[in-house]
């Protein structure tokens, strides 16, 4: 099976992301309820611009596939649900289309979903260490007519690949290099093992736009991959490190921190509207989503749709709650270090 299929199959039928529901950190943070909010929910918005684009909600559909026939239905899927939320949309690794050209079908959303309000496309910066040059890396740009661009970053997960690329060494010196050649906003992003404060102190360096976060609590690619190894020691190793990393939560202080009022995404284990809204309140620009949206289009457009849309009105209630009107305004709410019950339900 093609390795991208093959993770595709993973993420839908087994068991790849954290049970623990503290793992993200956001159980711990609690709003204050205020029962007297002075704002009607009415005139509640959860409208934000990013990059330039006018977003119905700060929310991505997260980086996860492309490249195989299957990969490029299920990104049709979440780029319709997109067009029809106004969300974000990023794309998986499309390193496939540097080996084969003709799958830039299962990449170019737009070609069925030309009102996708902010596309981002994606690369392994590793993959700077193995040949990818700054043209090429324009021609993945230009072909998908994205609007910003990820570099990737996955240590762990090759780490523990069968086919892992782990020639990491002198990749800021390339990323300095090739980020301010692309045309769009270059952002790092994690994979689920997070940004702890020294690789935030790292990035704050390049001429980058911003982060996605990526922490621990959601999807283990560690555990994926170990399920992939016919190596004995190599799956032990995997299922040893699917718990290693920084938790979300604190991934988004670190690169807020570091990263002053560049864009930071947060992700990692985000799956309702109140985690969203925490992850805007501890310094969030927005925030992505993979799994329950990966796992929704694998039924159908409208499951995909029925799902960003409760992630959206959960988002508004915490808001409303919380009295606040606009997005910039969860900033000013204080989360409070105690336990939240609805993490629990």
């Amino acid at each position: 099976m093609d390795r991208k299929d093959s993770h595709l199959a993973l993420c839908i039928e087994e068991e790849v992301e954290f049970t623990d529901r503290d793992a993200s950190g956001f159980a711990r943070l609690r709003f204050d309820h205020d029962a007297l909010p002075e704002v009607d929910k009415d005139a509640v918005s959860t409208e934000v611009e990013l990059f330039g684009k006018r977003l119905a909600a700060p929310i991505v559909i997260a980086s996860m596939t492309g490249g195989t026939p299957r990969a490029g239905e299920l990104n049709r899927r979440l780029a319709l649900a997109a067009e029809a939320c106004r969300v974000g949309m990023a794309l998986g690794s499309q390193r496939k289309m540097l080996v084969d050209p003709s799958m830039r079908a299962t990449y170019a959303v737009r070609d069925a979903a030309p009102g996708v309000p902010l596309l981002f496309g994606n690369l392994g910066a590793v993959q700077l260490n193995y040949g990818v040059g700054v043209g090429d890396v324009r021609a993945l740009v230009k072909a998908v007519g994205c609007d910003a661009f990820f570099f990737h970053l996955n240590p762990l997960q090759e780490a523990i690949q069968p086919e892992g690329d782990t020639k990491f060494s002198a990749l800021v010196p390339k990323l300095r290099s090739v980020a301010p050649e692309l045309g769009v906003p270059v952002l790092l992003k994690e994979v689920g093992a997070g940004i702890s404060r020294t690789t935030a102190r790292k990035i704050a360096a390049l001429p980058v736009a911003g982060v996605d976060t990526a922490g621990v609590g959601g999807t283990s690619w560690s555990k994926i991959e170990s399920l992939r190894t016919s190596d004995p020691v190599q799956r032990s190793t995997g299922e040893l490190f699917a718990r290693w990393g920084i938790p979300t939560a604190e991934s988004i202080e670190n690169c807020r921190e570091a990263l002053g009022d560049r864009v930071v995404i947060a992700s990692g284990g985000i799956r309702n509207g109140i985690e969203v809204a925490k992850a805007l309140a501890l310094g969030a620009d927005a925030v992505s989503l993979a799994l329950p949206l990966l796992r929704a289009a694998e039924k159908s457009v409208d499951d995909a749709v029925l799902a960003l849309r409760r992630i959206l009105e959960e988002l508004r209630t915490a808001m409303f709650l919380t009295g606040c009107r606009t997005v910039s305004d969860l900033r000013l709410r204080a989360l409070v270090r105690a336990r939240d019950l609805t993490a629990e339900g």
